[in-house]
């Protein structure tokens, strides 16, 4: 392994380069942003550890420069107390982790080969998803789907998953936050440590102290016994907290106190218990105005937005809809395989999908119930219960990229089945091949349809 140091201090240059030979790890040191770059041009380093204060160009424009000129090897940030917030800004630009100073040159040395070892393993994983240009696997769920949006997003669990950083997650219900943090956590190279999922919203406000940071015995009435909170019980591992913005302001402080200083103390305890688990948490609410609203605490609000990462509703990816719909069908179709007719699957890419992937799911396993002879029909799938705004969602469908709307209920199944032909054409740029794979039909059944509608 070989690492580049840039800082314009040469006694920490050489400090951090004795310490990696120690530890059997070879380096080399720049003194500028500038002769990094030099280095970086010459030679391919398996990390680089960059100082976000250097004189001239600073650490956030070489880990820019770095990017422009494609230069891949994974960046490990070191900053002042002052300057978390820079730090943080060069984690969203690409940085995989960063180090205050003072820091421990032990825990230096873990970060960096865990960063290795993760950007091998990205490097592996990226080239699995490479072979499947229309899925990229995550967890045993799965979210599939080839539009933009998601293959962003499994390029951000591969840099998050390297390090040990603190994630928000946004997004609508029924987006998939929880599926995304058990990814992130999987991808660790903590995986095997435990991943404990909370529900901020499920638990009584009165007992909420006690489950999450534990009691000591005799703390409060009924504490017969000492009891270990989900924090400690989260070890190495990941703690997962739901629904962040429905902890109550007393608990938020609790929350900040173990952000800042890696530890806690039990209900009734005196003593300080080391936290190790990543914290990632989750909202479907706006937390800026919950702190304009006197709810949510800001300074809280800043130690947990380390990195975001925002779930775009399903109807923002429409093009994803029919990979998992289809998956839908295979996870809870059972022995039996029914199929997806081209009216059900228009059907269900003109909805608007309040409830997101929770929903579609949830429509499938309804729509296995009313089927017949192996086929879901575009009558079979019900929409009718989910949301007072979505009620004319059938009846007047808002097509995306100026596509022309049709009425489900007045339309013939001619019309539909001609429709959703038309539709997988243009969204296949017009190969019959691709539109037949989107369709779930042969390419065979979708030339014949061709001629039968005289489509050009």
């Amino acid at each position: 392994m070989r690492i580049l140091i840039i800082d314009d201090e040469k006694n920490i240059r050489e400090s951090i380069g004795k310490y990696l030979s120690l530890e059997g790890i070879d380096s080399a040191g720049a003194e500028s942003g500038e002769a990094a770059l030099e280095h970086l041009a010459r030679e391919t380093f398996d990390a680089v550890i960059l100082d976000l204060k250097l004189p001239g160009m600073s650490g956030q424009t070489v880990l820019e420069e770095m990017q422009k000129q494609g230069i891949l090897s994974p960046v490990i940030m070191i900053s002042a107390h002052g300057e978390i917030a820079d730090a943080v800004q060069a984690l969203k630009s690409g940085a995989r982790d960063y180090l205050v100073k003072p820091f421990d040159p032990a825990e230096l040395s873990i970060r960096l080969r865990s960063l290795v070892e993760n950007k091998r393993r990205e490097n592996t994983l990226e080239a699995e998803a490479r072979t499947d240009p229309r899925a990229v696997p995550l967890g045993e769920t799965l979210l599939l789907g080839n539009s933009p949006a998601i293959r962003q997003l499994s390029s951000q669990i591969n840099k998050i998953a390297a390090s040990n950083v603190t994630v928000l997650i946004t997004g609508e219900s029924g987006t998939g936050k929880e599926v995304v943090a058990r990814e992130i956590h999987r991808r660790s190279p903590d995986r095997e440590e435990p991943f404990v999922a909370v529900n901020i919203g499920g638990i009584h406000e009165g007992l909420m102290e006690s489950e999450l940071f534990g009691h000591e015995k005799g703390s409060f009435t009924g504490a017969v016994n000492r009891k270990q909170g989900l924090f400690e019980l989260a070890g190495r591992g990941c703690i997962f907290l739901d629904e962040i913005g429905e902890m109550p302001m007393p608990l938020q402080i609790k929350l900040l106190r173990v952000l800042q200083d890696r530890a806690l103390r039990r209900l009734g305890g005196t003593a300080d218990i080391p936290i190790n688990a990543r914290i990632i948490s989750a909202t479907n609410q706006n937390l800026e105005t919950r702190i304009r609203e006197g709810v949510f605490r800001e300074d809280l609000y800043y130690r947990l937005n380390v990195f975001r990462i925002n779930l775009p509703p399903l109807r923002e990816r429409r093009e994803d809809i029919s990979l998992l719909a289809k998956h839908f069908l295979a996870k809870h179709a059972g022995r039996s395989k029914p199929v997806l007719t081209p009216g059900a699957i228009l059907k269900l890419e003109n909805y608007s999908f309040p409830g997101n992937v929770r929903e579609l799911e949830n429509i499938i396993e309804r729509a296995l119930i009313y089927c017949e002879n192996q086929a879901i029909r575009d009558i079979d799938i019900d929409l009718h219960e989910h949301s007072e705004n979505t009620e004319h969602a059938e009846k007047q469908i808002d097509k995306p990229n100026n596509e022309p709307a049709i009425s489900a209920e007045t339309s013939t199944l001619e019309e539909i089945e001609k429709q959703a032909i038309i539709t997988a054409l243009s969204r296949c740029d017009g190969n019959r091949t691709k539109a037949a794979e989107h369709l779930g039909v042969s390419r065979k059944t979708i030339l014949n349809k061709i001629k039968q509608y005289d489509l050009k």
